[in-house]
């Protein structure tokens, strides 16, 4: 007899990948149109020195709000939505190294682990230059920047989007050339490949858990929704730190995770790796609320036909 408590993982092979596809990137833009707002206080939080412009994410919230309106929480928007691409990409490379190693593993804790590594990888190796450009435009401010660039303004105002993405596009190649695009790249992939890598097994274990805890009747779903903020909660306190010097050596320009380490230590001591890591956690859980619960049912609603009747939820 199947157990009820058991938390069936669906893999690849079970969907139908047509449907996946297309109503995984319906879901994706949802999710980024209501994280976008805390991306942007959680970049400017880490790149500004010391409090002198934010006390904390409230009161950068309040600020932002109160100078810029509600467009000013969607600077870079519109360029950060081709992290589409890397978001598909994200999640069929995590599917596929699921597949490939299953067969060498049934540990259900290293196929999370090695899926969710490579995932970040392939996914950051798309999203860097996209990360890059949307970044100096959440710096920008009326009349002010907290970045290195400042876009030109037209009759005292900003330009519209496109215009704001070109100006930065043209000043990143004339300072840095290409490789400015892939500023940070190194930093990146040093905290994004850990974060996923921990985020997929600790989802998976407190899943788990709270299965085997919950009463047998209790929904699936509810305890997925709980495992994933749970999970975001902590690989984003683990990986806080070198998202910090990731955002700084991005925005600031400098190329040297060494060194930016070293001057922030300096000038703001250990405190200063933990910046942002309350806007972190407070977009992760919402955001992973809905991509777990996105995610898990766009795997149910893609599932082959023929396999429906044969899984509980």
């Amino acid at each position: 007899m199947e157990d009820k408590r058991n938390i069936q993982i669906i893999e690849w092979e079970h969907l139908d990948k047509k449907k996946f596809y297309v109503f995984g990137v319906c879901m994706t833009m949802m999710i980024r149109v209501s994280v976008y707002p805390f991306t942007l206080i959680r970049t400017r939080l880490q790149v500004q020195k010391g409090k002198s412009l934010y006390n904390g994410t409230f009161d950068a919230f309040l600020k932002i709000l109160r100078t810029e309106g509600v467009p000013g929480f969607y600077r870079g928007f519109l360029v950060n939505t081709f992290t589409l691409i890397s978001g598909q990409c994200y999640v069929t490379t995590y599917e596929l190294t699921r597949k490939y190693v299953s067969e060498y593993s049934s540990s259900n804790v290293v196929k999370s682990l090695v899926a969710g590594g490579s995932a970040s990888l392939v996914a950051q190796s798309i999203t860097v230059p996209i990360d890059v450009i949307s970044q100096h435009l959440m710096m920008q401010r009326h009349g002010d920047t907290l970045g290195r660039f400042r876009v030109h303004m037209r009759d005292g105002k900003h330009s519209v989007a496109l215009g704001q993405t070109k100006d930065i596009i043209v000043q990143i190649l004339k300072v840095d050339g290409l490789k400015g695009f892939y500023r940070g790249y190194v930093a990146s992939l040093l905290t994004y490949i850990p974060n996923s890598a921990v985020w997929w097994p600790f989802y998976h274990f407190y899943a788990e858990k709270l299965s085997r805890l919950a009463p047998s009747d209790c929904p699936h779903l509810v305890l997925q929704a709980i495992s994933g903020p749970l999970a975001a909660a902590t690989a984003s306190t683990l990986t806080n730190p070198m998202d910090v010097i990731r955002a700084r050596v991005q925005v600031e320009g400098k190329s040297s995770i060494i060194k930016t380490f070293s001057q922030l230590m300096a000038e703001e001591g250990p405190w200063g790796l933990t910046k942002g890591l309350s806007a972190r956690i407070i977009a992760a859980t919402p955001s992973t609320i809905v991509i777990v619960v996105g995610y898990e049912t766009l795997k149910k609603i893609s599932l082959r036909p023929e396999l429906v009747d044969s899984r509980h939820w």
